[in-house]
């Protein structure tokens, strides 16, 4: 692990591998061992894969409040500054991709490549908006223990949790461990977040969409929608997998973002 100082927070990350850089960014309420297979993997096959824990997660200071999407895409770029890259491939899950959005968004130049796996572009609805910022008032009295065990399934699909103990494991702890404080100001930014639709349709790099069959949270019509709106990307259906396909379908996950990654010039 290393760390850096950036606007007055310490950024946890992981920096692992040589080439092409591809940035990983995790979702709600993990932190950057949710991508651990990839960046094992794809840094062992040519890729400088950078993974960092978000402001508010895992080792990475705690802000509480509200933490915008727009304060993650900075935090991602200044990082990215620091470890002097220029454009990178940048992924994300979940809110993860609502922040690749984001970042699109605002630094198009610096994308050589996008990523967008189990997640949705739709500005947040007012019931949504309600949920989640009850959800964050209760998370800050509950803790994240009770969440965890009540998504575990949606997160991971029932028969993955059955079948696949050490994954079901792994995100248990995730999002057990995630501080309270980080998980409800992100809950909080959220439910502000704009609608990405049209940004996507001026996406000019490679894009890959990414879903599993099982998702509740972020179904295959969201990324049927992100598909038709982004010029010429690749839309990968992962069979048996809920909202964590690179973790409940590893192998498959990494085939499809294998081949996008040969795309990248």
């Amino acid at each position: 692990m290393s760390t850096a100082e950036l606007d007055g927070i310490s950024v946890a990350y992981d920096d692992l591998g040589t080439g092409l850089p591809v940035v990983l960014v995790h979702g709600h309420p993990f932190n950057r061992s949710m991508w651990r297979p990839q960046a094992e993997r794809f840094s062992q096959e040519g890729y400088r894969v950078i993974t960092a824990d978000l402001r508010g997660y895992g080792e990475t200071t705690v802000v509480p409040g509200k933490t915008g999407l727009d304060v993650f895409a900075k935090d991602i770029c200044r990082l990215a500054d620091r470890l002097g890259l220029g454009r990178f491939v940048l992924g994300g899950l979940s809110m993860g991709g609502q922040i690749v959005m984001e970042f699109h968004r605002t630094y198009p130049d610096r994308v050589a490549g996008l990523l967008l796996a189990d997640t949705s572009p739709q500005a947040e609805t007012e019931e949504g908006k309600r949920v989640r910022n009850e959800m964050a008032d209760r998370i800050l009295a509950e803790g994240l223990n009770p969440y965890a065990e009540e998504v575990l399934t949606k997160m991971v699909s029932p028969e993955n949790v059955r079948t696949m103990p050490d994954v079901a494991a792994h995100v248990l702890g995730m999002m057990r461990t995630t501080p309270k404080e980080g998980a409800a100001a992100a809950l909080r930014g959220r439910a502000e977040r704009p609608d990405y639709r049209d940004s996507l349709t001026r996406v000019e790099v490679p894009a890959l969409v990414v879903v599993g069959t099982e998702d509740e949270f972020t179904p295959v019509s969201d990324a049927e929608l992100m598909h038709g709106l982004i010029p010429g990307s690749t839309l990968a259906v992962i069979e048996g997998a809920a909202h964590m396909p690179n973790l409940e379908r590893e192998a498959e996950f990494n085939t499809v973002f294998a081949q996008f990654l040969k795309e990248i010039v």
